[in-house]
């Protein structure tokens, strides 16, 4: 069974920092090898927001301005996890956060935001105290 599943979340206090991980499980060798793994968070009475991207074909990455600096993206190709390190935590960075996976995907993954993911997983809570 394909899944995508992260984990991670918690209280931080700001300045503060927080790993988040994403696990890709059942997908095919190919698929790990040219998958797309994007990160997004939504807060409270908001729009879900596209953070930043991992690309398995060429280790590039990508991060939106509010996020830039201060949140690390990486993959463990041993452990086919994509960690998202976030550190230097604001009370605005509270929201939850989503992995979510693209296979073979037919735009580079920095473009990730633009086009549709195949593989959410739940959804990890991030809570960033004053």
């Amino acid at each position: 069974e394909v899944q995508v599943v992260e984990s991670g979340g918690g209280l931080v206090p700001a300045g503060g920092s927080l790993r988040l991980s994403c696990v890709a499980s059942g997908f095919s060798p190919d698929d790990y090898a040219n998958g797309c793994i994007g990160w997004f968070r939504q807060a409270p009475g908001k729009k879900r927001e596209p953070i930043c991207s991992f690309s398995s074909s060429d280790g590039s990455t990508y991060y939106a301005d509010s996020v830039k600096g201060r949140f690390t993206v990486s993959r463990d190709n041993a452990k086919n996890t994509v960690f998202l390190q976030m550190d230097s935590l604001k009370p605005e960075d509270t929201a939850v956060y989503y992995c979510a996976a693209k296979v073979s995907p037919k735009f580079h993954c920095s473009e990730y935001r633009h086009y549709g993911m195949d593989y959410w997983a739940k959804g990890t809570l991030v809570t960033v105290s004053t």
